[in-house]
């Protein structure tokens, strides 16, 4: 299925992506493998080990950024989504970028990939995001939590609104 096809993987030059591709190219050889991340500096390492491979590409981009994903997508027949805010203490310092990028981004992903015709999508997804006391107690009113990372991020934003609904 996935030999001769193009993929794309997002997030490329992550720790996923450093065991995905070799075993990618060696074991199903793509026609196409289009390493798709922000990081030009994690980039340019990871070419000094794959740039010699013609099958390989290197495309820098966000999956906050629409259109540069549908740009990334042109011929490609499969995603690997790994792109994501994975560091639990960056993440719960910073509720909003980690929303625009695990949730906003993997919407913006879906969106292109359907538009594009991409056959098939593989979402890789962690048990790091969540806070680090996974149940919380909370006021005799509510129950204990035991949050999904979408609640958790939810609950991270809560402490930034007043009652009255105005930002503080």
């Amino acid at each position: 299925m996935l030999a001769g096809s193009s993929i794309l993987l997002t997030g490329g030059t992550g720790s996923f992506g450093h065991a995905f591709v070799p075993m990618t190219l060696n074991r199903y050889n793509p026609r196409r493998l289009v390493i798709y991340s922000r990081g030009e500096m994690q980039q340019w390492e990871m070419a000094k080990t794959y740039g010699h491979d013609s099958r390989v590409r290197f495309f820098i981009g966000d999956v906050r950024d629409r259109e540069r994903l549908y740009r990334a997508l042109d011929g490609v027949d499969f995603v690997v989504h790994a792109a994501a805010a994975k560091i639990v203490p960056t993440a719960e310092y910073n509720p909003f970028e980690c929303v625009k990028t695990n949730v906003m981004g993997a919407m913006n992903l879906i969106d292109a990939c359907i538009d594009k015709g991409v056959k098939r999508v593989v979402a890789l997804s962690t048990d790091k995001a969540s806070s680090r006391s996974i149940c919380t107690a909370r006021p005799s009113s509510f129950p204990i939590s035991c949050s999904s990372p979408e609640i958790r991020m939810s609950e991270l934003t809560k402490p930034v609104s007043r009652p009255s609904g105005t930002a503080m």
